[in-house]
């Protein structure tokens, strides 16, 4: 989906975001490009990640988190962007 060494010198945790069925879809992934596990932990780092950045597949997927980011409280602390801006 995202191309991990954009997201890599990035060196921020972040979600890796797109619509499924017009569902949002947010996976957690670490700043190296690892899926993060339930605890949000990296195996490959060996430390707990904080995703704070949602990283989105297309302009679709963009606009509505950014929506979610001015509506919705919690979502107030995320940025957003699309993976081939990173």
């Amino acid at each position: 989906m995202i191309q991990t060494q954009k997201i890599e010198n990035k060196n921020q945790d972040f979600y890796d975001a797109s619509l499924e069925n017009g569902s949002l879809v947010m996976i957690p992934r670490c700043a190296c490009g690892n899926v993060l596990n339930e605890y949000y932990y990296c195996e490959k780092c060996n430390r707990r990640c904080h995703c704070y950045r949602i990283v989105c597949d297309n302009s679709a997927t963009l606009d509505l988190v950014q929506k979610y980011i001015r509506e919705a409280s919690q979502f107030a602390a995320f940025t957003a962007s699309l993976a081939n801006e990173n």
